[in-house]
This record gives structure tokens, sequence and C-alpha cells, in this order.
């Protein structure tokens, strides 16, 4: 999938997340959460690499499950870029689920195009 297209899914899924969890999530407005999403983008391919590097140990000790606070974390950061009046969660354990959330959202998305290409 292009990274366009990854880009304008994330924004539909931030809001749609945003809106469902309105006292713990909030984004103030769509060019946030499209803005938000670029930022996402770049932090992940900039920074994340290192994060998992420097927490392989715990990763493979947990089976995996270390990721979500990495995805958490990457999601925290994200916030304190755009601004937390911008975009921002109520803790960090909103922020996990936001990010598992996002997760899932993205294979199920990620599947439907692959079979449509």
């Amino acid at each position: 999938m292009g990274f366009w297209k990854r880009i304008l899914i994330n924004t539909v899924l931030f809001v749609a997340i945003a809106g469902f969890f309105q006292s713990n999530f909030h984004i103030a407005s769509i060019w946030m959460a499209l803005i938000a999403s670029f930022i996402l983008a770049i932090l992940n391919a900039a920074i994340k690499p290192f994060l998992v590097l420097l927490s392989l140990p715990i990763t493979l000790l947990t089976l995996g499950l270390f990721s979500i606070v990495i995805n958490g974390l990457m999601l925290q950061l994200t916030s304190a870029v755009v601004g937390r009046a911008n975009f921002g969660f109520s803790s960090f354990g909103m922020a996990m689920l936001v990010s598992v959330l996002m997760s899932l959202a993205n294979v199920i998305v990620s599947n439907f195009f692959a079979k449509s290409e």
C-alpha cells in the first residue's frame, strides 16, 4: 500500500477512534489528524527502528507484547510534536489502546487492499 494511502487511512482511523473515545482522545480538526498521521509516519520511519532495537531483549522476553508499549510511545511522541491541545490522550494507557485499535484496523484494511489489487 502506498505512503499517501496509508496516511489517509490513518487520518480516518484517528478521527473515528477520537469520535468513539471523546473524553479520552481528542483531535482539534481533521487537518490536525492529517498532520498527526504524517508526523507519525515520519517518527515511525526515523525513531521507531532504534526503539525496537534497544528494546529487543524485553520484546523477546514478553513474546512481542512490548511492541504495544513502543507504539503507544510513538503516539505520545506524535502528540508532543503536534501539540497536546490539537492531538492528545488522557493517559499513556489510552495511547496504547489507540495503538492496538489502529494496528488491528490497519491489518484489516491492508488485507482488503492487497486482495483488491
